[in-house]
């Protein structure tokens, strides 16, 4: 059945995308509609009486009266939605609570109607019906997944309504179509165990030997993957000859029975990966696969630092970024393959964009989708189906282009996610692109890396942390601090102009093997889940890497 429903989902999402295309020829409009239709719809809700939308009938009129809010000031009505009540922000039943990954701040719970989730799913068809267009044109070809999410909801509340991270709730909402197009079982993300759910995806992705496409929520994931492959080819190959699934897993009893039903033998595919394990070495997607045309993972923001470890494991199959969302709304839906920029999902919110003049305002001047020009960052606010009205995401984001009359946007950073020995203010997007090019000159190959400060100077020192992949040696790691500084000058203005006098020397800190790892562990034991961490690349926590070993410090000479 899976073979005659894809085509199918093609042909819907190339009819999709060809009418979201349309509508990017006129923004303004489909804006303003979408933001006329959502204040009709909500003004009688609690929250809508209390902003009297019944009465907002312009624009102005509707930035004029609603103030720009932070989560804090949505957080006891989601309270009470969770308890059980009606009609708080949203007309429409609440039927689940997205958990956000809480990785750079407090975990927020966002409401999820249906409506909500369908402009997701219309968004992703959007989004396949580029990346189908696009693999077409280089002689590619988009077919099943293997996917390494999870389905487990953390509980319910005392309403009665499941919550948990928002791609577990768009999994469980679209468990039929999950069936058709991912290359296992639905039950393989049920494992609470994260080991063991990627190990039986795996299992049964690599029975099939013309996969195409391979997906994870952030590349780091991704790459977690690829390193299961290596480290468990061997007992994987095993499995498949054998139809069992290792004994050493933690697999809940019913559902290792249920997998186990499913895991029939299939000695031919364990013989052709075998073969290849024993002329390469190894086992990766691109050997396992050979027809894979497609990563899909988020792009931007923390992402693209790991995408240098990509060709490594992947050759040159192209990336692609699906969308650039999050629990609270779909911003931008990716349209090109290995670009991080997105379209603005101008059917899934009302979007605003503050000006970097204007982000110290309690009440901001914003300007529309059409009005933001190519170049310059701005803070992005949402008003959509999950009640929130002209709602401060936190997220930065920088216009790159205009598709047709919408404008293409990258997610930089997190406001907030900033570090400053004094007032220079350097962000996330700074450091790697540092890391990025000092990875090139040196030849090297970064595991992960994080800036923090030191802790008892004033003004603190920049502290580079990094961890060398597995085999990488770095000779001259004075050298390597200094052209950390210099590039760090040359990319960031008040970097510059404050080093010289007022900022101190950076030092380099080089980490013990599996420093990250046990980062990433200590994470996952605070609650964050495994598929929905993403490490910052920096903290102004100056406990956030306390306990890891210090191979290495090495400082300036003028710090000596």
């Amino acid at each position: 059945m899976a073979n005659y429903l894809l085509p199918l989902l093609k042909a819907i999402a190339a009819r999709t995308k060809a009418n979201f295309i349309e509508k990017t020829r006129q923004t303004s409009v489909v804006q303003e509609q979408f933001l006329y239709s959502l204040l009709r719809g909500y003004q009688d809700t609690e929250l809508g009486k209390k902003y009297q939308i019944r009465q907002i009938k312009t624009l102005d009129q509707f930035r004029e009266r609603i103030p720009v809010l932070p989560y804090n000031s949505y957080e006891p009505l989601i309270e009470r939605i969770a308890h059980g009540e009606k009609n708080v922000m949203t007309p429409d039943p609440v039927v689940y609570l997205s958990l956000s990954s809480g990785s750079t701040g407090k975990q927020k719970l966002i409401p999820v109607t249906r409506k909500s989730q369908k402009a997701y799913q219309k968004a992703t068809q959007v989004s396949m019906g580029f990346a189908d267009e696009a693999l077409r044109s280089q002689g590619r070809q988009l077919g099943k997944i293997m996917s390494v999410g999870s389905v487990q909801v953390f509980g319910r509340t005392s309403g009665g309504i499941d919550y948990g991270p928002a791609s577990v709730g768009v999994l469980r909402l679209g468990k039929l179509l999950y069936e058709h197009i991912v290359a296992h079982p639905f039950d393989t993300l049920k494992p609470a165990d994260m080991l063991a759910r990627h190990y039986v995806c795996l299992l049964f992705a690599l029975r099939e030997r013309d996969l195409r496409n391979m997906g994870g929520n952030y590349p780091m994931l991704v790459l977690r993957v690829c390193n299961y492959l290596e480290q468990y080819a061997e007992e994987l190959i095993h499995d498949i000859e054998q139809g069992t699934i290792a004994s050493w897993l933690k697999l809940e009893p019913e559902l290792r029975a249920s997998l186990e039903r499913r895991c029939l033998a299939n000695p031919r595919r364990a013989t052709q990966l075998r073969q290849v394990l024993q002329t390469e070495g190894r086992l990766t997607p691109k050997l396992a696969w050979p027809n894979l045309s497609l990563v899909a993972t988020a792009r931007g923001g923390t992402s693209d630092f790991y995408f240098e470890q990509f060709p490594t494991y992947f050759g040159d199959t192209p990336t692609f970024g699906v969308a650039y969302s999050s629990s609270e709304s779909m911003f931008g839906i990716c349209h090109s393959l290995n670009e991080d920029s997105g379209i603005l999902a101008i059917e899934s919110s009302f979007f605003e964009f503050i000006p970097v003049d204007q982000w110290e305002e309690s009440h901001p001047k914003t300007l529309l989708p059409t009005e933001v020009k190519v170049g310059e960052y701005y803070r992005i606010l949402v008003t959509n189906y999950t009640g929130f009205y002209r709602y401060d995401v936190g997220d930065v984001v920088q216009v790159v282009g205009f598709y047709e009359q919408a404008p293409l946007i990258v997610f930089r950073y997190r406001r907030g996610g900033i570090l400053s020995s004094i007032t220079e203010k350097t962000t996330e997007f700074h450091v790697i692109q540092v890391m990025q090019a000092l990875q090139d000159e040196f030849g090297l190959l970064l595991d992960d890396f994080c800036i923090t400060l030191s802790e008892s100077e004033i003004p603190a020192h920049y502290l580079v942390n990094i961890e060398l992949a597995s085999g990488q040696t770095l000779k001259n790691p004075q050298a390597f601090l200094d052209r950390f500084d210099l590039k760090l000058q040359e990319i960031h203005t008040s970097y510059a102009v404050k080093r010289p006098d007022q900022v101190p020397s950076p030092r380099l800190r080089l980490l013990a093997p599996g420093s990250f790892r046990t980062l990433r562990q200590r994470q996952v034991q605070k609650g964050i889940p495994d598929f929905q961490l993403k490490l910052s690349h920096l903290s102004e926590d100056r406990n956030f890497l306390a306990g890891l070993a210090v191979e290495q410090e090495v400082r300036l000479p003028d710090d000596l």
